[in-house]
Parts: structure tokens; C-alpha cells; sequence
């Protein structure tokens, strides 16, 4: 029986560090696989244009992050994309999902590991060509409700006054309730860009602002909270 990755799928291998995509490059060519390379997030949106069957997506480049990229590629593909990444703690997951990733590869990672979760994603993505669960429209959560539609939230049926940042933070913690967010998360997929320490103080103020407009007292809040040491979570 002929397997539905035997015809020869291009492989798009997205890294700043020539090294790992050289590696990467081999391993995949030893395995009968074709493979582009993009040494940036920008260079693979402009390389997205040729018939790419599997990303391979670092998340930590200069420039525009792995997560934006994916969020961008999203919008017109459901290619499978496959993060390579050294952060994988649980927020850091949901991070790379929520962005569109299909499944995660902790550095360093062994060539078996490597080919079987590349030839997995190929074979799922094939079988069900590429088709997505639809989204959800909205969510409702302790009296808070944000419509992902028409990019509005309200709090006891009473329309909040969200900026387009405090809504994107909203909507993130509000999508993955009881999740905890270090500063770091919360930035890079709002902000889209690299996190510095000194933007741990952006993050702060827009969450000062999101807990006036949504908790009743917000010196103490009871829906957006802080973990001290971790980070911020809804609950």
C-alpha cells in the first residue's frame, strides 16, 4: 500500500542560526525530503509563495518572532508548522498553539525524534487535508465576555472601553483561563517582538489598566491576577 507521504514533500527549515538549519537540512535530505531554507521570519513570508507541504519554525529570531510569524501564515495556510524551540515550559506551549503551531521540538533533539515528528505531521496534515476545527466565536468568563469576531469585550452585558493592546492581553488570558503568563509571554504575543527586561514595565502598566476596567476593586482584583515570581493568569 502506498503511504500518503511518499511522494516527495518540501520541508521550509526557518533559523537564524546557520548551523541548526544546515543540520537540519541534511537530516531531512538523507530522508528523501526537499528542503528550503529562510535565515528569518521575513524570509520565509516572502519563501511562503512556493509550494511548501511542512514548516519548520524557530521561535526566537531577530526580527519578527516565530509566533508572528505563524500567526501571519495562518491567515492564508494551514501548512503544518512544526516550532523549534529550547523554551518549553507549559505557558510557552500555549503560546506556540494559540499562534497556529501544530506540535513542538525541544532543543537540543535527536534525529530519530526529529523525522518521526515530521513524518507525523505530514501524514495527519495529508490525511485530512489540511483541515481546521473552527474556531470559537466567543468566550464567557466569570461575567466577562470577549467576541473574537468583532473584537469587543463586555462585563455584565456593559461594553468595555479596551485599547487594541489591553484587548489582545484580554483575549489571551481570557482564552487560556488558569494559565499562567510570565511578562515575557504576555509581550511577545502581544507585542509581537523580541522581550527585553525593561518591557516587563510595559506590561505591568497595560495590566494596571485591564484590572481598572474589569475588576470591581482593582487593588484587589479577583479575575486578573498576579502569581508572584511567574507571572499573571484569569481565574
Amino acid at each position: 500500500m502506498k503511504s500518503v507521504i511518499d511522494e516527495k514533500a518540501r520541508i521550509m527549515v526557518v533559523d537564524d542560526d546557520k548551523e541548526i538549519r544546515e543540520v537540519i537540512s541534511v537530516l531531512l535530505s538523507n530522508e528523501n525530503f526537499e528542503v528550503v531554507e529562510a535565515a528569518s521570519g521575513e524570509d520565509a513570508l516572502k519563501l511562503l509563495t512556493a509550494n511548501v507541504d511542512l514548516i519548520i519554525l524557530d521561535v526566537m529570531m531577530p526580527g519578527i518572532s516565530g509566533y508572528r510569524v505563524s500567526r501571519i501564515i495562518r491567515e492564508s495556510s494551514n501548512v503544518p508548522i512544526l516550532f523549534l524551540t529550547a523554551r518549553t515550559q507549559s505557558s510557552d506551549l500555549v503560546l506556540g498553539y494559540s499562534s497556529g503551531g501544530d506540535d513542538y521540538l525541544a532543543k537540543p533533539f535527536s534525529y530519530p525524534e526529529l523525522i518521526a515528528r515530521v513524518k507525523g505531521l505530514l501524514r495527519r496534515y495529508k490525511v485530512y487535508q489540511g483541515k481546521k476545527v473552527p474556531a470559537p466565536e466567543y468566550i464567557e468568563w466569570g461575567g466577562l465576555r470577549i467576541d473574537f469576531c468583532r473584537n469587543m469585550a463586555w462585563k455584565q452585558g456593559k461594553e468595555l472601553d479596551l485599547t487594541s493592546t489591553e484587548y489582545r492581553i484580554l483575549r489571551l488570558l481570557l482564552a487560556h483561563s488558569g494559565q499562567i503568563f510570565s511578562a515575557q509571554n504576555i509581550y511577545e504575543s502581544v507585542w509581537e517582538e523580541p522581550f527585553l527586561s525593561t518591557d516587563s514595565n510595559s506590561v505591568m502598566v497595560f495590566i494596571r489598566r485591564l484590572r481598572d476596567k474589569i475588576e470591581d476593586d482593582p487593588r484587589r482584583p479577583i479575575h486578573l491576577v498576579t502569581v508572584w515570581g511567574k507571572g499573571y493568569r484569569i481565574e
